[in-house]
């Protein structure tokens, strides 16, 4: 899978104003890591916290994590400065905090650019995502996610989005239908990821499950993640069953056999299939994969 469409089941928030949390991130087995410049800093410690975030990506080995730093919204004077640090330390990719509209991701993206060239990291090298977290950027899901090609997903943030709805969590997720079904469909219309919130009550790891099978039940690739025993529950609500697994593999051999032959339009079990069943079934050999569920040559 290309670095674009990698798998994110798991996007673990960690402090970059602590580096003892950075230097342990990769070990809990998240997908991402997000380095947090935003909420998890104090706003006298901004600098600081940018100086650790530069000396933790040139220094540690993530081994094959990837690196994705939440900057600072753009009303507040310290996004140039966060995203020139990341680009500098060679983040794989920028998160961008309360992102609203088209005009949010250009900004930032020609901020990257900048920062690309001075740093002498190669062009496009670093990847977008946004963070919805109010109804105007949920209404503007779709703008949002053609504004770049950089840009690789959204995420739905439930604290902020509840708080600006006024309303309060329930476990039946009903306050946050819409929106969550109104971004996927944004997402999917663009070929774009699309993560759920965080669950914020680390003790009740059943509801955790819950919401992460409504989540995987409704479409997203993933989820935002606040504490490393939130982890293997969220890998196991998104590893594939056995029977879909074998499923998966048989329409990816069924499908590369007869391309490679020539033949655009076959059948297997009675089911007609094309190439357009390829990613689907590709994705469910990469969870596997990833789940430790998967040992063939595929």
């Amino acid at each position: 899978m290309s670095e674009k469409n990698r798998l994110r089941r798991t996007l673990m928030f960690v402090s970059a104003q602590t580096p003892g949390l950075m230097k342990e991130a990769y070990i809990y087995g998240a997908d991402s890591v997000i380095l947090d410049l935003e909420d998890a800093v104090a706003e006298n410690q901004k600098d600081a916290a940018r100086f650790s975030l530069y000396h933790a990506l040139k220094s540690i080995d993530f081994m094959g994590v990837e690196r994705v730093v939440r900057i600072n919204a753009l009303d507040t004077p310290h996004w140039k400065e966060d995203i020139r640090a990341a680009v500098a330390g060679g983040a794989d990719a920028i998160r961008i905090a309360k992102c609203e509209s088209k005009e949010n991701v250009n900004a930032v993206e020609m901020e990257i650019s900048r920062a690309e060239k001075d740093f002498c990291r190669p062009p496009h090298s670093t990847l977008i995502m946004a963070a919805l977290e109010g109804p105007k950027a949920v209404l503007n899901a779709l703008e949002i996610c053609n504004a770049s090609e950089r840009l690789v997903g959204i995420a739905i943030s439930g604290g902020d989005f509840r708080k600006t709805m006024q309303v309060s969590y329930s476990p039946s997720g009903n306050e946050m239908f819409a929106a969550r079904g109104h971004i996927l469909l944004a997402a999917r219309a663009t070929g774009k990821q699309c993560y759920d919130t965080v669950f914020t009550d680390l003790n009740d790891l059943e509801g955790l499950r819950a919401e992460t099978l409504l989540a995987k039940e409704m479409g997203f690739d993933g989820k935002s993640v606040v504490n490393p025993r939130q982890i293997p529950i969220i890998h196991e609500v998104f590893a594939p069953t056995e029977k879909q697994i074998a499923e998966a593999e048989r329409v990816v051999r069924t499908i590369r056999e007869n391309t490679a032959k020539g033949v655009g339009i076959f059948s297997l079990d009675g089911q007609m299939l094309d190439i357009a069943f390829l990613p689907g079934a590709e994705r469910v050999i990469a969870l596997a994969k990833a789940s430790g569920l998967y040992q063939g040559d595929l």
